[in-house]
């Protein structure tokens, strides 16, 4: 066999209405659908090299070797990527990211939408986009929704065949803009695959993912008609929701920071004044602030004036899963 191999960019996303639990871990299959925004300045660029002189899978994660449950996630979807093409050789695999990871900005999100991407194409295989979200929906669930461009609903689905992420609108159907308050770069105490786990022991679980249709059917509308004034107030109560399920968990998760906290202060403070953003939080400490693209060089200003913050990271609506070089 000869040398295959292939580099994949992927962006990271930002649920707006988000997931939180599964209906069948094994299969990673949400307990509800969600909607997000790609975030074109979160990136990973990940190059996999499947080559008969490998003895072993070969993993470097910003430059570090990969070990422990970060590699075995790996090489799981290796193996599966090897299964669907019949390779038995082993790879290697270099994956470098732009921002923070396994600080709660969706590291493995991109990460695996750019494994699924990279691995296939250096496998010889040409996925369409809906295999492509499947096959990154094994590795991490919203991984799926970094499959394809701009706008993203992921369908809940009703087996592994129908739960994958699709377009809802081009990255130029709206210039919002994630203003990301970095409080705190530290690995989170509890991963997503453990928080998932969890959640249905909370008393609030059952209750959340029966709002949860309605919710993203209102925020699917205000998006479409670009209504931050009505999307706005659903990601905040979607945030709040999700993370009163971590807390309410056995044993509870608290991921929030003082500093969480009092970012949720100064925005409704912001609000009051007149400057229309809006927050959101994912499995983590760190602060996504939602503003349309007129609104971003205040909402900076004003976080980089907060004593404390360690970086602020920007972005707009980012582009699909890409190839950047395959041979």
């Amino acid at each position: 066999m000869s040398v295959q191999k292939a580099t994949a960019i992927a962006r990271a996303n930002i649920a707006f209405i988000k997931f939180w639990g599964q209906r069948d871990a094994e299969l990673n299959l949400p307990a509800n659908s969600s909607l997000s925004m790609n975030l074109a300045g979160l990136t990973t660029i990940t190059t996999v090299e499947f080559s008969p002189d490998y003895d072993d899978d070969l993993v470097s994660l910003d430059g570090r070797e990969a070990r422990g449950e970060a590699r075995q996630r790996i090489v799981a979807h290796l193996d599966r990527v090897r299964a669907m093409a019949g390779l038995q050789v082993k790879a290697r695999v270099i994956s470098e990211n732009s921002f923070p990871v396994g600080a709660g900005l969706a590291s493995s999100a991109s990460g695996f939408a750019a494994l699924s991407l990279a691995a296939s194409r250096a496998a010889g295989l040409a996925l369409s986009e809906r295999e492509l979200s499947i096959l990154a929906r094994f590795g991490s669930g919203s991984a799926c929704r970094s499959i394809p461009g701009g706008f993203t609903e992921w369908t809940a689905g009703t087996s592994s065949e129908d739960s994958f992420a699709r377009q809802i609108a081009p990255p130029e159907h709206w210039e919002l803009r994630d203003v990301i308050a970095i409080i705190s770069r530290a690995h989170k105490p509890v991963g997503s695959i453990k928080g998932h786990a969890l959640a249905p022991s909370s008393h609030l679980y059952q209750a959340r993912v029966a709002s949860v249709a309605d919710r993203l059917a209102q925020a699917k509308a205000a998006l479409l008609e670009k209504d931050l004034a009505t999307l706005g107030p659903l990601i905040e109560e979607d945030a709040i929701s999700m993370h009163a399920v971590m807390m309410t968990s056995r044993p509870p998760i608290y991921y929030w920071l003082p500093g969480s906290i009092q970012l949720i202060h100064q925005v409704q403070s912001w609000r009051a004044e007149g400057l229309e953003v809006y927050f959101t939080f994912d499995a983590g400490p760190n602060v996504h602030l939602i503003c349309q693209a007129a609104d971003q060089a205040e909402v900076e200003r004003r976080l980089r004036d907060i004593a404390g913050m360690l970086e602020v990271i920007v972005s707009g609506p980012g582009p699909e899963a890409r190839v950047v070089e395959s041979f």
